[in-house]
Parts: C-alpha cells; sequence; structure tokens
C-alpha cells in the first residue's frame, strides 16, 4: 500500500478524462471515483461512508444532467447561478434532484440561490449572508451552507484570509435561515502534491481550532476540499466532501486553471486580484 505522503496530484493532465456519453459511462466514472474514494479513505485509516461524492457539472449541457441522473446523482455542484438556475429550471421533472451552489456568489443574485438551491459552499462575505438570510426567510426556506476560506493566499481566490475566519463565524448566529456546516477551500492550483497538502492540512487544523469555540447552533463537522486532481490528498487530510467534476463528466473544454487561475494566470486573462483581501465583515 502507497504511503499518504506518496499520492500525487492529476492538476498537470487535463483532457485525460473521456465525455460521459451514456448512462453506462457515468455508471463507469461513479464506480471508479468511488473505489478511488475508498482506497484514500483506507490510506488514512478512514471510513469511505465518511466522505460525500458532489458531482460537479458546470458547463455540462441539460442532456448529460439527465444521464448522470439517470445513474443515481441526486445532488449536483454548479459554479455559476445563473448557469445552475437555468439547468434547474430546464430539469424540474426530476423532483429529488438538488443543487449546491459552490462558486463565489454576488449580492444581486442571492434571490435566485434562496430560490432553488438546496446549499451553498462558498459564503465569505456578511453582505451575501445577509442578502441569503433575508430572501430565505421569504421563500420559507433555510440553505445548508460552508463558509470558505482561502487556504493557499493567493490573491486570485475568493475565501476568508484563514484569520478571519473565527470573527466571521461569530456573527453568522445573526441569520437564522443558514444551517452552517462546514468549511471549504480550493487548494493550490499545482502539480506538486508537496504544495497541495498544506492547503488541505491547514483547513483542516483551522476547522478543529473553530469547533470548540463555534457559537451555538453552528456546526463545523464538515470539510469541503479536493478536485478531480486533487481530492485523494484532500481525503488522506480529513476531507468529507469531495467535489469532482472532470472525472465524472469528462474534460471539460478548458483546463481547471482557467477556472482556478494562480497570480500569473489571473494577470495575464484580466481576471480581479486581491479578493483574499476584501473586508469580509462589512455589512450593507
Amino acid at each position: 500500500m502507497p504511503a499518504i505522503s506518496d499520492t500525487q496530484t492529476l492538476h498537470d493532465q487535463h483532457g485525460r478524462h473521456p465525455q460521459a456519453l451514456t448512462v453506462e459511462d457515468f455508471r463507469h466514472n461513479l464506480a471508479a471515483v468511488r473505489a478511488r474514494i475508498d482506497a484514500a479513505c483506507q490510506r488514512a485509516g478512514r471510513s469511505s461512508e465518511a466522505v460525500r461524492l458532489l458531482p460537479v457539472s458546470k458547463t455540462k449541457p441539460e442532456a448529460s444532467i439527465r444521464l448522470a441522473y439517470a445513474a443515481g446523482c441526486r445532488m449536483l455542484g454548479e459554479n455559476k447561478v445563473q448557469e445552475a438556475h437555468g439547468k434547474w429550471q430546464a430539469v424540474q421533472d426530476l423532483l429529488d434532484l438538488r443543487w449546491s451552489v459552490i462558486g463565489h456568489l454576488q449580492t444581486n443574485k442571492a434571490r435566485l440561490v434562496a430560490r432553488f438551491a438546496a446549499e451553498f459552499q462558498a459564503l465569505d462575505s456578511l453582505r451575501v449572508a445577509e442578502a441569503l438570510d433575508r430572501r430565505l426567510q421569504i421563500e420559507g426556506r433555510s440553505l445548508d451552507v460552508f463558509v470558505q476560506v482561502n487556504s493557499s493566499g493567493e490573491p486570485s481566490k475568493y475565501g476568508l484570509p484563514p484569520e478571519h475566519a473565527a470573527s466571521f463565524i461569530r456573527a453568522l448566529p445573526a441569520f437564522s435561515a443558514l444551517r452552517v456546516r462546514g468549511l471549504m477551500t480550493l487548494a493550490l492550483f499545482s502539480a506538486e502534491a508537496e504544495r497541495v497538502r498544506p492547503c488541505f492540512i491547514l483547513l483542516r487544523t483551522l476547522r478543529d481550532q473553530l469547533r470548540d469555540s463555534a457559537p451555538p447552533g453552528i456546526a463545523l463537522d464538515e470539510l469541503s476540499m479536493g478536485m478531480s486532481g486533487d481530492f485523494e490528498i484532500a481525503i488522506e487530510e480529513g476531507a468529507s466532501v469531495v467535489r469532482i467534476g472532470q472525472a465524472i463528466f469528462g474534460a471539460r473544454a478548458l483546463p481547471d486553471s482557467h477556472y482556478w487561475p494562480t497570480n500569473a494566470s489571473a494577470e495575464e486573462s484580466g481576471a480581479p486580484l486581491s479578493k483574499a483581501h476584501a473586508n469580509p465583515l462589512s455589512r450593507p
């Protein structure tokens, strides 16, 4: 059995996943991912039942959503709110299909998330928390949320700086429609496992520190971390939710580095910087 420290990332292998075009393709891919989850759990001495697989359908068409559903998927993750809302509208005949929004949310899109999502994994602003809570109260709904932490220190990524997490979480009981479940992060996008693993260690360590002092009603049991290229490392470091897209749906037209830019690629593409340093505690 390979040692935990030997686990590698697959971030440098864009295009390796063939497109899933049939229900059988999806069943095969889901089984393959679950086998990798089982193996990672075994290496870490964990039960595979403690890890939830969240298939991520971003950029994929309605036909792929329906195939994934037929293969057994009952919750799907989406990055862009409007894309997710459109898909939700298109497949409302799939009555037990639920949606997790895992990407950055602007306050003016909170009404959409409050309308259809079961889960939101990228909470990093009290402005967004207030907007969501206000709209959820109108809708008569509640929402599971994860607090996003910037574990890599890259200014091109969203998420709270780790040192702001405690004060942010202390403010969340004011929003009664939000059910805080845990923390979420995006690790450094690198083919070098020794650069990726510390991001996951940081989130687990932070969660362990925060859990003892969390306000009543705030649960920090869950750690959402790890994608197709690095989820095995994340599991070894304590992930309870892994967000898997390409290993299930097939390669996207653009590599993951396009969606999760490093500082250099963000500058080249014109993506906004300094996201991690915005004031998360400011309110309207």
